[in-house]
């Protein structure tokens, strides 16, 4: 009789602890979701800026039809992308065409001194700043998940119900480059 109680209450230790570590993937990957769309809405509300900015450009810079076309070609590509990793790769796409753009913004004195070019310009970078964050507290979140994921012993529930790896939000080789300043 004393062992069967043994039994019994061992089984009921491992049932409580399977339940625990299966809501607790839950809660972990519903925060995943939920940081990866913090996110989107601030690039959304990037991809609303873009056009304006690339219109404001496009009356001082005409002739350099080539970077304002490769803008709207990324932000189009970022904003139809389906899956979380296109949107990824697309976003630093974007980020690199929104350089240039601020590149070549540099060479037209008229342009940078246009209030509605400033205004926008501030716009997206105080977007920009809210998108960093929102990276920071997704890879935050993931890390959480992923660690659970692989951690011995949760890894047994992850792999019984599918609770798979989330790929961090990083940023591309070319970002990584030092920047070269020139005088």
């Amino acid at each position: 009789m004393y062992w069967t109680w043994i039994i019994i209450g061992a089984i009921a230790i491992i049932i409580i602890w399977f339940i625990s570590s299966y809501n607790s993937f839950v809660r972990l990957r519903n925060m995943v979701r939920e940081a990866f769309s913090t996110m989107d809405v601030y690039m959304k509300k990037r991809y609303d800026l873009i056009p304006n900015l690339v219109e404001t450009v496009k009356g001082y810079a005409s002739h350099e039809r080539a970077t304002l076309e490769d803008v709207i070609s990324a932000r189009n590509a970022a904003a139809g992308a389906n899956s979380m990793q296109e949107r990824m790769e697309s976003e630093n796409v974007l980020t690199g065409t929104l350089k240039s753009l601020f590149a070549l913004a540099e060479a037209y004195p008229d342009l940078k001194a246009n209030t509605n070019f400033l205004d926008l310009q501030r716009q997206l970078q105080s977007v920009e700043a809210d998108i960093a964050n929102s990276r920071k507290y997704y890879n935050s979140v993931v890390r959480m998940y992923n660690t659970k994921a692989q951690s011995f012993p949760s890894v047994i529930v992850a792999s019984i119900f599918g609770f798979g790896h989330e790929p961090l939000f990083e940023i591309d080789n070319l970002e990584r480059e030092n920047v070269k300043v020139e005088f």
